[in-house]
């Protein structure tokens, strides 16, 4: 249940991202309502992934995949391009949260 309320988290995550684009700057209230809500809703799924796994295990994991889905969605949805330095920045992103999750004996998991 725990990385089922941590992936909630994360889509939420990215789709209250998304609509904070679409709302442009707030100026479209039902993007900015849909932001509001999605964030709302994170918070309360990432707090509840929280109570089992550790701070350090599930923020790194959010924020990576957070990053990766959003880097992704602003390419295909909203048509903005990534040069190499962000891909390469995304992948050490990536790279990092694995490490963490898999080699790091600081968190037990």
């Amino acid at each position: 249940m725990k990385y089922l309320f941590l992936s909630l988290a994360i889509i939420l995550e990215v789709l209250g991202s998304s609509f904070m684009n679409a709302s442009h700057g707030f100026s479209k209230a039902i993007p900015t309502a849909i932001t509001i809500v999605a964030y709302i809703a994170c918070f309360f799924f990432l707090s509840q992934a929280l109570k089992s796994i550790p701070l350090g295990i599930a923020y790194a994991i959010w924020g990576g995949l957070g990053i990766v889905l959003t880097a992704l969605i602003s390419v295909v949805i909203f048509k903005q391009p990534l040069d190499l330095p962000a891909v390469i920045g995304i992948i050490l992103i990536v790279a990092g949260v694995f490490v963490m999750n898999f080699f790091s004996k600081t968190a037990a998991h």
